[in-house]
């Protein structure tokens, strides 16, 4: 692997440990949606909902198409839901039990 994907990916997963921009990515997983959609639903401010999709979409975590007078935005691709799928579940089991990750020496 070149250390420009590991640079990149590196990038993604910074960006993915912001708790809401996390939030965000996985309300898309259920479709595309507004700003002002998003804002409602998560309750976050219009202005704050589109900096973080922002920094998603600088990513690529996210992509956005013109509908009318509105933007709507959706998951980039189906590797963005498999990596944070993947996490999510990774996540829930080891709150499910704690000790499994753990190694012992």
């Amino acid at each position: 692997m070149n250390s420009l994907a590991i640079d990149r990916a590196a990038s993604i997963f910074r960006v993915l440990g912001h708790a809401g921009r996390l939030e965000l990515v996985v309300t898309l997983f259920d479709g595309g949606r507004s700003v002002s959609e998003l804002a409602e639903q998560l309750q976050m401010t219009q202005p704050l909902v589109s900096q973080h999709l922002r920094t998603l979409r600088d990513v690529g975590l996210v992509a956005v198409t013109a509908s009318g007078r509105n933007r709507i935005y959706e998951i980039a691709d189906e590797h963005v839901r498999h990596v944070v799928g993947d996490a999510l579940t990774h996540s829930a089991e080891h709150l499910e039990h704690p000790d499994s990750g753990a190694k012992t020496n």
